[in-house]
């Protein structure tokens, strides 16, 4: 069963989702302070985080940032009232696969979470121009479903890799640390089914990502 974690600041919202994915889901926790959620979901690592926007304490930007830089392969589906293209695509640069709005139904939430799960991307319809026209420049074209395994992060740190940077040049570039950044190539290459970072660079250069 798919392991979910749900993150609101509304409380009795919380609550309400809380009651409607409990029977479908495994919850592995529940937070409503940025800070509460970074730790809780730092030591459950559950599948998917189901995660609100706006909250006080840098909001769900700020949790899906910290958390993928030691947490990679936890997978993010913003849930907000908000479905402002800046805060779309705030969300999915930090790093979330899916982004729906709360007026979603519940049967729909539930195969969203799911979809999320098994490698999918998620947004509700009117959305999904929004993250088209933000990062259609930028994927590479045709679209490559291998290189949609991966987070922005690891997308980041796989160029840099690629280009002939070491580890301490990529955290120094990336503003992350030296661990961080091993601990995104290891994801890398596990994700791509590569063995060293040889390899890794000849994937992207075969792509002409790099």
């Amino acid at each position: 069963m798919t392991s979910l974690f749900l993150v609101d600041d509304h409380k009795l919202f919380l609550s309400g989702v809380l009651s409607e994915m409990g029977p479908e889901f495994d919850i592995a926790g529940s937070a409503s302070e940025v800070d509460e959620a970074i730790e809780a979901i730092r030591q459950s690592e559950p599948d998917v985080v189901l995660i609100d926007v706006h909250m006080p304490g840098g909001g769900g930007v700020r949790v899906v940032t910290d958390v993928l830089s030691t947490n990679p392969d936890v997978r993010f589906l913003a849930l907000s009232v908000s479905d402002a293209p800046e805060d779309v695509i705030a969300m999915i640069r930090a790093g979330a696969r899916g982004y729906v709005t709360k007026s979603i139904v519940p049967a729909e939430l539930s195969d969203s979470v799911r979809r999320i799960a098994e490698g999918d991307a998620v947004f509700s319809p009117r959305l999904a121009g929004f993250v088209l026209d933000a990062f259609g420049r930028q994927i590479p074209t045709p679209l490559d479903p291998e290189l949609d395994l991966l987070t922005p992060r690891e997308q980041e740190v796989l160029r840099h890799i690629a280009r002939g940077f070491a580890y301490k040049q990529v955290a120094r570039k990336l503003n992350i640390s030296i661990k961080t950044v091993e601990t995104h190539v290891s994801s890398v290459l596990r994700k791509l089914q590569l063995s060293s970072r040889h390899e890794l660079a000849v994937w992207a250069s075969d792509r002409d990502i790099v």
